[in-house]
């Protein structure tokens, strides 16, 4: 057993969000050695939670004391006590328990609390070396069946840290909402850019420790600890977690196939240890399932796609700017390409079988729209994107034809704008629309002008909108006869006190493909 937790006053919105902490007197000793007595605050890196079921939620956090020097514990396992109550003052606690952190996982702890309440808000902390960490709230999902009036949530991608503050996820964690899901590049690699105003610690990380301190350095932003401590997070990765337009084992930035696997295997152990994913997801043998499905009640289906880890190489691909400007050939058109492996793609066509949800959203993470002619009046296509694997795209958007999904919405990122897109199976004619498209600009990462978003626009009516020169995010709230969409931008990403404001709301009405503006 472990020792209880000190009862504590309200904790309010505005206080939970700073992440405040508190000393705790520790208890005894709960493993062979006793729990260190830590010099400098071990929670350093926030709380965070994710993967909510109506009868379960992962907390998560990291011993870090010196967190861009190793993390600071040490070689040994510590005992993390942690508890999870229905009230912010932890008066009605719901579950507690402990964790022992290792240095194989760098420390990180991922709790996946069973028996919860569905529907419900919950809040939770750790305790470990006689320190306190900062509170965080989370909310279970709703009972499968349940019949909600509304559910909220907001996403995410492609937040390059020295290009700009992470301003957007401030005025994410400030909103009423249910869920947030992040679409990749929650890290970036490489430096790159323009405009920057703060810099990395480090070179482009190769090796487990580096990606360890690029993580980590993420984290000791204040406003993206702030989100995670407000609301659960679904998440999957895009290529900058690992390298720039990596496909399966290859990347065109290292010609090295046995390199660029250990640099991978590290890339990936790096962000289990630093996202709100349960101890079942770590990897094996240098791979990481991160493809899932989620229903909230009667709402919202939720399917996480992963079109980095098991895509067919790219096609037309002659040197490592390739995937950088619009190309095409045969290859690019081969029935027996995919973007997400063919044992992935016979996953989705039957989660798809199984969405009874009002609405299914394929949370991807790119553009799944065909754009012709690419940003400069060049023949062909990114073949980075979905324009890579026409063959997988089909066959997707058949699975949703086939099991006749009433209100499908695919929600992308990676490319820096906003877009709104009418989903075909054959872009070149009036065909039926088969979904409806959102991708979200990025959180600070530089993006196209809007001079090149217009050139795309007039050479492709079935992308409805596209802005590239702001940077922001994307919220949407759903009721049973509507979807509505936000795209809320930053005025200024190199001011951490900028405002946000809307630039534009679209609507999808149940039953109805296709976006019209609100």
């Amino acid at each position: 057993m472990i020792g209880r937790f000190p009862s504590r006053t309200h904790i309010g919105r505005r206080r939970l969000l700073l992440g405040a902490t508190a000393g705790l007197v520790a208890g005894p000793a709960l493993i062979a050695s006793a729990a260190p007595n830590f010099t400098a605050d071990p929670f350093q890196l926030g709380v965070a939670s994710g993967c909510p079921r109506p009868d379960s939620v992962v907390l998560w956090t990291r011993l870090a004391p010196d967190p861009l020097n190793g993390g600071g514990v040490g070689p040994e396992p510590v005992p993390v006590d942690w508890e999870i109550a229905e009230d912010d003052g932890f008066r009605r606690i719901a579950a507690r328990g402990q964790h022992i952190a290792t240095a194989a996982w760098a420390h990180s702890v991922h709790v996946q609390v069973q028996g919860l309440k569905p529907a419900r808000w919950y809040w939770y902390r750790f305790r470990a070396g006689g320190t306190l960490s900062p509170v965080g709230r989370t909310r279970t999902a709703p009972a499968a069946n349940a019949v909600l009036d509304r559910f909220r949530f907001a996403f995410a991608s492609c937040q390059q840290y020295e290009l700009g503050y992470f301003t957007a996820l401030r005025h994410m964690a400030a909103r009423e909402l249910d869920l947030v899901i992040h679409l990749g590049d929650y890290i970036y690699e490489t430096s790159w850019g323009w405009h920057r105003v703060r810099h990395f610690t480090g070179a482009i990380p190769t090796t487990l420790d580096e990606f360890r301190e690029r993580h980590a350095q993420y984290k000791t932003d204040a406003d993206l600890r702030a989100l995670h401590a407000a609301f659960p997070w679904l998440v999957i990765w895009d290529d900058h977690e690992v390298a720039d337009d990596y496909a399966n084992d290859i990347s065109h930035r290292n010609r090295d196939p046995k390199f660029f696997l250990t640099v991978r295997r590290a890339a990936y152990q790096a962000w289990f240890e630093h996202m709100p994913v349960p101890m079942s997801a770590a990897p094996v043998n240098g791979s990481l399932r991160i493809y899932d499905h989620y229903r909230f009640g009667s709402m919202l289906d939720v399917m996480l796609l992963d079109d980095r880890q098991y895509r067919s190489r790219h096609p037309c691909v002659t040197d490592s700017r390739t995937t950088k400007r619009p190309v095409d050939c045969s290859e690019r058109t081969r029935p027996d390409r995919s973007i997400l492996g063919a044992a992935q793609e016979g996953w989705l066509d039957g989660s798809l079988a199984t969405a009874k949800a009002r609405w299914t959203v394929l949370a991807q993470q790119t553009l799944m729209a065909e754009v012709g002619r690419g940003g400069q009046g060049e023949q062909g296509f990114m073949v980075d994107r979905w324009d890579g694997y026409p063959a997988s795209r089909q066959r997707l958007l058949d699975s949703i034809t086939r099991h006749r999904i009433a209100n499908p919405v695919v929600i992308g990122g990676d490319v820096h704008s906003f877009w709104v897109s009418d989903l075909k199976r054959d872009f070149a004619t009036k065909g039926p629309v088969v979904a409806t498209e959102f991708v979200g600009s990025s959180v600070t990462s530089n993006g196209p002008s809007q001079a090149a978003v217009d050139r795309v626009l007039a050479a492709n009516p079935h992308l409805k909108y596209g802005r590239g020169d702001k940077r922001g995010y994307v919220a949407m709230e759903l009721t049973p006869q509507t979807l509505t969409t936000h795209f809320e931008a930053v005025d200024d990403v190199q001011d951490p006190q900028s405002a946000v404001r809307r630039l534009r709301s679209f609507v999808v009405e149940n039953g109805k493909t296709g976006a019209v503006p609100a």
